[in-house]
């Protein structure tokens, strides 16, 4: 089982494809928003989708986390390893990647819906502080750990407390693990970004959030909270121009890898491989790398 990490825009995809072809392994998606059907152009969704496991499985208005992509991968690896097939995790949610690597044993599912609308009116209603004292009240041990200035993170550990989510144990089978970690030069990344995001107007994200305008998909779908839809909707509504938008998308998502580059230097046993993903010299070497690293575990 091997996993292909790095911050957006850093090559994982190609590299992950090529490798699947050589391995004949099952791609699986673990990125948080590829999930979301109508999100294509903005959350980078490969050009194949068909070869993935775990794209367009969700409405935009459907929650959806790491409990729930737990659930969902335990039988696509059972599966593999029924089929004797290796499986290529690729994605730039780290949470999702570290919690099935690292075995975490249990790991909440799906909320439930009414507990979270309640707790979002009662935070309107009476606001943050009413919540933040019923977390103290009841686990102030968790109450300790989580930002109490945060109303989603205040909202989630009471959810959590009040036995809103379902526990899901983890069981799968036993494969060899490798996880890769793509390093791209931090002024040539903010680059590529930018070339990057040009070129996914081009393609037509400013008319793919219309459309999700029209399909009437709520500004707090969950799917919307990927990065440049709630920027692109405002330049659609008159609110700010298409030059303000376009600097406020490149700094979301320049901010959005810094902290994915953040997280990569605290996961535990990643191979870091340096590439530079606009040279096709650079990419060719960051694949022998890997490869060399994988025929090196399987022996």
């Amino acid at each position: 089982m091997i996993a292909i990490m790095g911050p957006t825009g850093s090559g994982k995809s190609e590299l992950a494809e090529t490798l699947a072809v050589r391995l004949d392994a099952v791609l699986v998606n673990a990125d948080a928003f590829q999930v979301y059907r109508w999100l294509d152009i903005g959350t980078n969704k490969p050009e194949d989708k068909g070869l993935y496991e775990l794209i367009d499985i969700c409405e935009p208005e459907e929650q959806y986390g790491v409990g729930e992509w737990l659930r969902l991968v335990e039988p696509i690896l059972k599966q593999a390893w029924s089929h004797n097939r290796s499986v290529i995790i690729v994605g730039g949610t780290g949470l999702y990647i570290r919690a099935l690597f690292e075995g975490y044993a249990e790991m909440s599912g799906a909320p439930d819906a009414e507990l979270r609308e309640s707790l979002m009116r009662r935070e309107a209603d009476e606001g943050l502080e009413a919540l933040v004292d019923d977390l103290i009240r009841l686990d102030s041990d968790r109450a300790a750990r989580v930002d109490l200035k945060n109303p989603v993170r205040v909202r989630r550990a009471l959810e959590k407390v009040l036995g809103g989510a379902e526990t899901i144990k983890l069981d799968v089978p036993n494969f060899e693990k490798k996880k890769f970690g793509l390093l791209v030069d931090r002024e040539k990344h903010v680059e590529i970004l930018q070339n990057r995001l040009q070129t996914m107007v081009d393609k037509g994200w400013i008319e793919e959030v219309r459309n999700l305008n029209d399909l009437r998909i709520p500004e707090n779908a969950p799917g919307m909270r990927a990065i440049g839809y709630h920027t692109w909707r405002k330049f659609l509504s008159g609110a700010t121009t298409f030059d303000e938008a376009m600097a406020e998308v490149l700094t979301l998502t320049v901010q959005y890898a810094k902290r994915q580059r953040t997280w990569m230097r605290k996961e535990p046993g990643l191979v870091e491989v340096e590439i530079e993903p606009d040279q096709a010299d650079s990419r060719k070497a960051a694949l022998a790398t890997v490869w060399s690293s994988i025929v090196d575990l399987s022996g």
